[in-house]
């Protein structure tokens, strides 16, 4: 026999015991492995895991396959790797229809099965009776298919089974917004089969993604249709929101083992080293043992306390494992792996050593790694006094082969056979090294020559969307309907993507299309969406902050590219907005709010733009791959025809829109106001006369017909029977033809008819307030009109606000799809068509009260309403809507959008403005929480109703206007200054207002709040004495503001949940507005638990009056001192909250009483008789919340007569427990 190098003999080592450990039990007919020789399921992860040490063999014997029968070995062990990811494959594909309806439901039961027979590789549990959804395993699966066909193996063999891979890119695409049960199988950590948001699933997903990007299946021999498509926005937000939650693993899960997959092989999922080396530390400090690392905190499984005849474990025994998990090896392996790859040997030895000690040896001398180990029954005492004193047994299986795997892999490592860079053929694990800066592209581009020539004119240079043909400039929408085409398959029945979301990730490519090129405009841009994209200065500030955000995100070869198209639309009263120019110019000059831009022409940046192909719109299925499916033909050669280019615009006079002989001026004011839940004083803004308007239809290019010539001959006269409605000259457009039951009326109005109908609005009159009618300019009772001559009242007035009154009325007696009886191009126009056409009047005036109010009835919805949420949800914080206390609805989870709106809708009632504004601050909030998340630090619910309350309070203190004013103002802010005071009041600053053209505010910054607070809303100076009250005034509301806006806003001091987790543990509960927190809660939940973190807020979300929250906290945080000073060994008995408060506003009356204090004015005053029945009637007279003087909400915390002393001085008092007299150390800080 020939002699063998020494490497060589090592190697043919590690064959055998591959061989014996591991390909031994693999399956011969499907390939995969049984989880153990008496249990026959497979499970998906464990078996990818498994040949993961096969896969690394043969690539240690390709690089020295100098014999024949090396190269054979080499290829039997590729070909072990290529059956068993093919068997998983088929057992997958057998459930494609799960597949299809998972991308609709996202429901456990739709998803696919966790494990398969590894006999025939059919389900073995049914569809309830596991927890299947495991988007870990789904993930895992993906990635090293992946790492595998970049390594050179065939594993996929046929178009069919490329477009099953791309269904199940889409089946983990949305992983960051579904709760599965995760890595170990149990959802919540009490095993009661709740799924739970897991980071571990969110980073596996994430990696799978960012690896099956632009991969081709078939690997060098495949073309266009092998090739695999992700949208980068779903890899990016998988990876915002594992990035919020790590270290934490989930809501039951503090800290779990787990992770390290995410953060070192395989997944390499985080980008930031920083938080790469917190995790690990967190996980090494907390959970590491000497037989391995625990799983996560208060783990049950296989611990002598475990009850083993019952899955799932009480709430109150969790607390008896702390201590006593079971420690599993596997995660040494791990470890060696995670920093062989960065290449930190010494580290690798010391865990190799570790593991080698826990390590058992088999009969023949192999060394096998167990599953876990577990305290002995009786030594269990002993553990607890002393954690990681006693010996531990081996437990569960042996060997582990998911862990066997690992070992070798990092044997192959540490001997050299392997390079890091073999097992990561595609480069993962250089995810977290520093990168260049990004350059951002922008190229600006006109919408026709007017539109180029008024750019011109100040110095800068644009094409026409004529002059940058070739390339089509398309609107984010096509991408979205294009990439709908994606996965398609008869044959399997499935039916391509189902998310029409493209984020600006994808709207930054170019892409080609056989000989085409196409460059798509932003989602955010697309003004047929929302309101609020009709705000240019919003636009332009969500503009700044996604370049801001593509110089963070980009990954991908070449540089992004971001395409805009300025529209008639745009302009201000014929005019480029100046904001507008401003921003250009600063794009100009290469930076913009510190990140590198370019502004050029398409053609001059074909070269350096990212391309991607889109030739997964071939008819592949039909035979032809070279032609366009005949779907997608049709409608891009519909589109095309409605695209920018040629869109008509109209401008039309509103001189010719009135019938001359309907000169009579009727005004009906205040419907709408009536209708709003924060007190509003509807006030005339006076936009009269006619205005010169741009308008552009939605849904056809037919010039709305208010804005045509008159057409009076277009009287339909066809008889009208009683189910008919009233016909009168159609002015209005329309698409809806529904009717209701009204009296007929003939066109020629006779009176007989306006008789007939008198009994109709007699009973129209029970409904209407008399609000209504306040200030009428001629004296007609609005509810005596008829609806005919409502209808003419409103082709008469030119003033939007008046209109949108008679039509709130009208939707309020007859609803949204009554029939007008107009007629518009032989469709009959409803009230829905006249509130469309005003709200899109109402838009281009900017007049956003009404705006708002229209959008409100018309039952729009923000288009991202429900991405918003999720978007604030996944990142940990719950959002309540509706006014506290009342009805308040919170949102846990994420809801489909019609589900939100209805609950928005529910939780206002009528109040269609704040409903509206409700949503469009849920939009503003997610897109602080993306850009700035340090600015939720120690918010857990965002609640809505509050921030609307504090910021009308906030305008009303800054204006010196009453309630109803300011609420006016609020509704009436421009969504631009609605985001900016949202900003101001999240980030604590001080802000003043200043008045705008057209009385629209502004919000300004003030660095001083020595800055006058006064606006120049016509609200006159306070001169002499009120002058100096006013400055006066600004210094002493502060800390009272303070107290109302963090109260408002939830915030806490930090560390503030696991500090009463402590106070918890010591006392029997605390009670807070009737609610009561039980110990029994440390016994279910550790200090850093979500879950506990949510119940103290939802006790404290219980109190009303935000200030009153506030003090509530201070009293928990002098507590939690006093429990860390370890002053007493417990605080007794139930405590209750509020009692220390009150006690603490005794106490400081009592002072106040002493010094003579303001507070002698209000609460401190000597009572008599009127004064003790206003205060047993809940009246303080300085308008305290809940029976505390307004002068303590406004004490600073520290100082001599500041709340912690009060409060500290309470706990002393009520407290049992706290020793009366002798000396105590104090360290209140």
């Amino acid at each position: 026999m020939r002699s063998r190098s020494n490497s060589g003999v090592r190697l043919d080592y590690y064959q055998r015991i591959v061989h014996r450990l591991i390909l031994a039990h693999q399956e011969p007919v499907t390939g995969l492995f049984p989880a153990s020789n008496v249990n026959s399921h497979a499970w998906i992860r464990d078996n990818v895991y498994c040949i993961l040490a096969v896969w690394g063999l043969s690539m240690a014997y390709k690089k020295i396959a100098d014999q024949d029968e090396d190269r054979a070995k080499c290829y039997e062990l590729e070909q072990s790797c290529v059956k068993l990811m093919r068997g998983l494959l088929m057992a997958m594909m057998n459930q494609k229809d799960k597949v299809e309806k998972f991308k609709m439901t996202q429901s456990p039961y739709d998803s696919l099965h966790a494990k398969y027979s590894s006999k025939n590789g059919l389900p073995v549990v049914g569809d309830n009776e596991w927890g299947h959804l495991q988007i870990d395993a789904v993930s895992l699966y993906l990635l090293i298919l992946a790492q595998m066909t970049a390594s050179g193996l065939q594993i996929v063999f046929s178009l069919d089974e490329v477009s099953f891979i791309q269904n199940l890119v889409f089946y983990i695409e949305s992983a960051y917004s579904i709760p599965d049960y995760g890595i170990w199988e149990r959802g919540d950590k009490t095993n009661h089969g709740e799924p739970e948001l897991n980071a571990s699933s969110i980073g596996m997903a994430k990696a799978a993604l960012e690896a099956m990007n632009e991969l081709d299946l078939f690997g060098a021999r495949g073309g266009p249709a092998s090739v695999i498509h992700v949208l980068a926005d779903e890899a990016h937000k998988c990876q915002a929101v594992l990035q919020s939650m790590l270290p934490r693993e989930s809501n039951s899960k503090e800290l779990d083992s787990g992770l390290l997959c995410v953060i070192g092989f395989p997944a390499f999922a985080v980008d930031d080293a920083q938080l790469i080396h917190n995790t690990r530390d967190a996980i090494l400090s907390r959970l590491q043992g000497k037989y391995g690392c625990k799983r996560f905190l208060r783990d049950g499984y296989r611990t002598p306390k475990e009850d083993p005849s019952r899955l799932y474990y009480e709430r109150w025994e969790l607390r008896m494992f702390e201590n006593i998990e079971c420690e599993w090896p596997l995660f040494y392996c791990y470890l060696i792996l995670f920093h062989a790859f960065q290449n930190d040997m010494e580290t690798v030895k010391e865990y190799a050593a570790r593991l080698e000690k826990i390590m058992v040896r088999s009969e023949d001398g192999i060394l096998l790694i167990p599953e876990s180990y577990a305290v002995p029954q009786d030594l269990v005492g002993f553990e607890y006094q002393k954690p990681g004193s006693q010996d531990r047994v081996v437990v569960g299986r042996c060997p582990f082969l998911w862990g066997q795997s690992l070992f070798i892999l990092g044997r192959l490592l540490q001997e050299n056979f392997l390079a890091v860079g073999e097992l990561d053929p595609l480069n993962r694990r250089l995810g977290a090294q520093k990168k260049p800066d990004v350059v951002v592209q922008v190229v600006i581009i006109a919408e026709d020559n007017e539109i180029r020539d008024k750019l011109a004119e100040h110095d800068l240079h644009v094409q026409t969307i004529a002059d940058v043909a070739p390339i089509e400039v398309q609107p984010a929408r096509v991408l979205s309907h294009l990439y709908t085409y994606l996965g398609r398959n008869r044959k399997l029945g499935l039916s391509g993507r189902k998310s029409r979301d493209v984020g600006i990730l994808s709207t930054s490519k170019l892409y080609s299309l056989k000989d085409r090129i196409f460059a798509f405009t932003p989602q955010f841009v697309d003004l047929s969406r929302f309101y609020i994209a009709s705000d240019n200065e919003l636009m332009i500030d969500i503009l700044k902050g996604e370049i801001n955000f593509l110089k963070s995100a980009w990954d991908l070869l070449g540089r992004p590219l971001v395409t805009l198209v300025l529209k008639r639309i745009h302009l201000d009263q014929d005019k480029i907005p100046l904001a507008m120019i401003q921003t250009m110019r600063k794009l100009k000059s290469g930076y913009i709010n510190g990140t590198r831009v370019m502004l050029g022409n398409l053609k001059d940046f074909l070269n350096t733009s990212a391309i991607t192909d889109l030739s997964f719109l071939g008819s592949t299925e039909d035979g032809y791959p070279d032609r366009l499916h005949p779907d997608v033909q049709t409608y891009l050669d519909e589109h095309l025809l409605r695209s920018f280019s040629n869109r008509s615009t109209m401008n039309l006079r509103g001189g010719q829109l009135r019938p001359r002989h309907l000169r009579r001026r009727m005004s009906c004011k205040g419907a709408i106001k009536k209708t709003r839940s924060i007190n509003v004083d509807s006030d005339n803004l006076g936009m009269e006369g006619p205005t010169p308007l741009t308008e552009r239809r939605l849904s056809s290019i037919v010039p709305p017909p208010w804005l045509q010539p008159n057409k009076q001959g277009h009287v339909s006269t066809f008889a009208t029977t009683p189910e008919e409605g009233p016909t009168s000259p159609p002015q209005l457009g329309g698409d809806l033809g529904l009717r209701e039951n009204i009296y007929p009326m003939d066109p020629q109005h006779s009176r007989s008819a306006i008789d007939r109908r008198s009994e109709f609005v007699r009973q129209q009159e029970i409904t209407v307030p008399k609000i209504l009618i306040q200030r009428h300019r001629v004296d007609t009772n609005f509810a005596d009109t008829e609806v005919d001559e409502l209808i003419a009242m409103l082709r008469e007035t030119e003033n939007l606000e008046e209109q949108g009154d008679i039509l709130q009325y009208l939707v309020d007696t007859q609803g949204l799809d009554f029939n007008t009886g107009m007629l518009e191009e032989g469709r009959v126009v409803t009230i829905r068509d006249l509130l469309k056409g005003l709200y899109e009047k109402a838009c281009q005036e900017k007049l956003w009260g009404l705006v708002r109010h229209t959008a409100g009835m018309l039952g729009k919805r923000v288009e991202d309403l429900g991405k918003a949420v999720t978007d604030l949800l996944v990142r940990q914080k719950q959002v309540t809507v509706g006014m506290p206390p009342n009805n308040e609805y919170t949102i846990t989870a994420p809801l489909p959008e019609v589900e939100l709106r209805q609950l928005i809708h529910d939780a206002y009632g009528d109040d269609e403005s704040t409903a509206m504004l409700t949503q469009e601050l849920m939009v503003y909030l997610a897109m602080f929480i993306r850009t700035e998340p340090q600015l939720f630090h120690e918010m857990l619910r965002l609640r809505v109703g509050l921030i609307i309350q504090v910021m009308a309070k906030e305008l009303s203190r800054t204006l010196n206007c009453g309630g109803e004013a300011a609420s006016e103002h609020l509704l009436n802010l421009s969504p631009f200054e609605m985001k900016n005071l949202l900003y101001h009041i999240l980030s604590g600053k001080e802000f003043a207002v200043s008045s705008v053209a057209r009385g629209n505010l502004s919000i300004v910054s003030c660095k001083s709040s020595r800055v006058s607070k006064k606006s120049q809303i016509g609200l006159g100076d306070p001169e002499g004495e009120d002058a100096l009250t006013a400055t006066i005034d600004d210094r002493q509301g502060q800390w009272l503001r303070r107290r109302r806006l963090d109260g408002a806003l939830n915030r806490v001091p930090r560390d503030f949940y696991s500090r009463v987790w402590t106070v918890l543990e010591k006392c029997q509960g605390l009670a807070i507005e009737g609610r009561v927190l039980q110990q029994s809660l440390t016994q279910e939940m550790t200090p850093g638990e979500l879950k506990f973190a949510l119940e103290v807020e939802t006790a404290l979300n219980q109190i009303p009056q935000p200030e009153y929250r506030q003090l509530v906290v201070e009293a928990l945080m002098v507590l939690t001192l006093v429990t860390e000073h370890n002053m007493v060994p417990s605080l007794g008995d139930i405590i209750c909250v509020e009692h220390l408060v009150h006690k603490a506003n005794q106490l400081f009356l009592e002072d106040q009483r002493k010094v003579q204090g303001d507070a002698t004015l209000c609460c401190a005053k000597l009572k008599d008789g009127k004064e003790q029945q206003q205060a047993a009637s809940g009246m303080l007279l300085c308008g305290g919340a809940a029976y505390i003087c307004q002068h303590l909400y406004d004490s600073a915390p520290s100082g001599s007569y500041g709340t912690m002393t009060y409060l500290s001085r309470a706990v002393a008092l009520v407290l049992d427990c706290v020793p009366k007299h002798g000396e105590m150390e104090c360290a209140i800080s």
